[in-house]
Parts: C-alpha cells; structure tokens; sequence
C-alpha cells in the first residue's frame, strides 16, 4: 500500500483542482514537487538544521566582537551620565555579568544578522505552493521591511536612546535638589592644596603626578610606569555633581532595557508593511482609511506611550514617525495597487492560456 500524499498546498495537483490536465496559470510546475506528509516532515527538518548551522558562525563573530559592541551601545549611556554630572561607569554586581550581557548581545546580533539566512530557507519551504503573483508580494516586501528595520536600530540609537537618557539622568539628579553645604573660615596654619583641571591627561606623565581631567569627570593618579612601554599606570577617581542620588547602572538591566527598545521599535517600524499587505489582500482601502487620520494619530501616540518609557519627548518623538510610516503605506497603496504590482504577472498568465491553447490545437 502506498502512503497517502498530503492535501497541503505543497502537495497540490493543479490538473486535478481545476478539472482538467492544463496547468493553473500563476502557479509554478509543481507536479515533480509532490510531497507525502512524511517528505514535508523531512524538508521542514532539513531547512531548520541547515538555519542553525548557517547562522552559528555568525554567533562566533558576534561573540568575538562582543566587547566592542557592549562598548557601542553604552557610549550613550556614558555620555549622558557625564552631561549629567555622573560617574560614567556602569556597574556589574556578579562575577558573570558581563560575561552573560556579552553573550546575549551576541545572541540578539546573530538573530538579526542571521535573519536573511533563517527566511531564505523559510522562504524554500513555502515557496512552492505560492503563485507567481505571491511570490512577487514577497520579493518586494522583505526586501522593504529589512530596510525599515535597520532605520529603526538607527533612528532607536542616535534619536530616542539619547533623548531617554538624558530626560530619565536629569530627572533623577534634580529629584532631591542641591544640598546646602554650611562653609567655615579657615583655621589659622592650615593649607588647602589644590589639583590641576586640564582638559585631557598630561603627555609624559611621571610617578606621583595627580590632576583632574574635567571631560572624563576623573581624578586621575599615576601610581607606576609600565616596564614593558614606559607608559604610566593610571588609577581613577569618579567625580560627582553635588546631589542627593548618584546613578550607577548594572550593565546586564542597561543591555537588556535597550534590546527591548530595539525589538519594539523595529516591530513598530514594519507599519508601512502591515498597511501594505492589508491593502493588497483588500482589507484595507487607502481611500477610506484617510477619514480615520484621528485614530490612527490616537494609536500612534498610544504606542508612543507603550513603547517608550512614557517622558512626553520621546513618546512624541516615536509617535510622529509611526504616523509618518502609516501615511507612508497609504501613499504606496495609492501609488502602487495590488493591480498594478500583478499586471504584467496576467498578462503573462493570459500569453501563457494563449500558447497553450495553440499548441492543443
């Protein structure tokens, strides 16, 4: 007894759907693709190893490239905290911490960089039970969201994470205010020394020598010299403006606050996709979905809010693109209906009906 074949729509027989022995136009030849549920099973088996191996290498180099990419994204952070009279250190209170953010970035990057490769196979999987039309959907949309995605990450890092940063560091510093610090006459014999301010550290620094590098906020003391290169040793003291709370930030909460950010913005940054695709399949018409501008801006500004850690700068500063990308898949529908993107897909459909009929004849 043979195994029965599957009635998936990898496994379709165009001849048999339509009743006769021509084939569907639109769809792929796919009478030599015919699949038992046990050869699906096998297929989805071989496209999910092939994805994790093909993307193993990728964790290699991003986990090679680990500590210049936890550098990358705490610059930010370090920044701000320096604007704000902070210490710039951020602070790991495990002996694994670090060593654990490092391999969750490493993680987050090989699912991002990876991801090409993990819907490549995905796309082999389906792809024989798409019509021609289908798969030209497909061919412009990926291409378009993987644009989106990449300014997200951009638009997250150089616009939203500052602009977070320095409202959340200012807010914290001015919480308590500035203490009032009483001062006294000075007693007679005594000597306060002073430290040079300099802007950067002193070239030839030697053994003892003690300064304050006002761009770092740092007292900096030369303890030794390196035997090796003859360079100085250098130690550091954190310098503080004068408030009730410092802030001090555990790496692994920063890293993990800014992968959430990432993730939900480069979701809220596929609008102009879902718009599209919703156009295209006829759920959503451009021309009615105008009236509705005062929703779409009460959404937008909601998920500005939800995304965001709700200060109104940065809630209005992801809500006004988010609109700005939702009026934008209302202008490629306008510009480029599911009609025009097929046209020339049925006119080659009708060429091919034509061919046929000839050659029957």
């Amino acid at each position: 007894m043979t195994e029965p074949t599957s009635t998936s729509r990898f496994s379709s027989n165009p001849s048999s759907e339509s009743g006769s022995s021509s084939q569907i136009p639109g769809r792929i030849d796919d009478s030599h693709l015919t699949m038992s549920l046990g050869d699906h099973l096998e297929d989805l088996r071989k496209r999910v190893f092939l994805a994790v191996v093909g993307i193993i290498p990728i964790f290699v180099i991003a986990f090679g490239c680990g500590r210049y990419l936890l550098n990358l994204l705490i610059t930010p952070a370090r920044k701000k905290l320096l604007d704000g009279g902070q210490g710039s250190s951020l602070l790991a209170t495990g002996p694994f911490e670090t060593f654990g953010t490092v391999v969750h970035l490493a993680v987050v990057v090989t699912l991002l960089l990876g991801s090409p490769w993990i819907l490549y196979h995905l796309w082999r999987f389906i792809s024989p039970g798409l019509y021609k039309h289908e798969r030209r959907v497909v061919y412009l949309l990926i291409p378009f969201s993987g644009l989106l995605t990449i300014l997200s990450m951009l638009f997250l890092y150089y616009v939203i994470l500052p602009v977070i940063l320095s409202f959340f560091i200012t807010y914290g510093s001015n919480v308590s205010g500035t203490p009032h610090i009483p001062t006294a006459p000075i007693a007679e014999g005594i000597v306060i020394p002073t430290i040079p301010v300099l802007q950067a550290d002193p070239e030839n620094a030697t053994l003892g020598m003690t300064w304050i590098n006002e761009s770092l906020m740092q007292q900096r003391v030369v303890i030794g010299m390196n035997e090796t290169n003859n360079t100085p040793i250098i130690r550091t003291i954190p310098l503080t403006a004068d408030i009730g709370i410092v802030q001090q930030y555990r790496i692994s909460e920063y890293i993990k606050a800014v992968l959430n950010m990432g993730l939900a913005f480069g979701i809220a940054f596929q609008t102009p996709v879902v718009v599209v695709m919703l156009g295209w399949v006829g759920l959503l018409d451009p021309r009615a979905m105008g009236k509705y501008r005062k929703h779409a801006v009460t959404i937008c500004a909601i998920l500005g809010a939800f995304l965001t850690p709700a200060d109104p700068l940065s809630m209005v500063l992801l809500a006004a693109p988010l609109y700005a990308l939702y009026e934008l898949g209302l202008f490629i529908l306008r510009v480029f209906p599911i009609s025009r993107v097929i046209g020339d897909i049925k006119e080659q459909q009708d060429q091919d009906a034509i061919t046929h009929e000839d050659h029957s004849q």
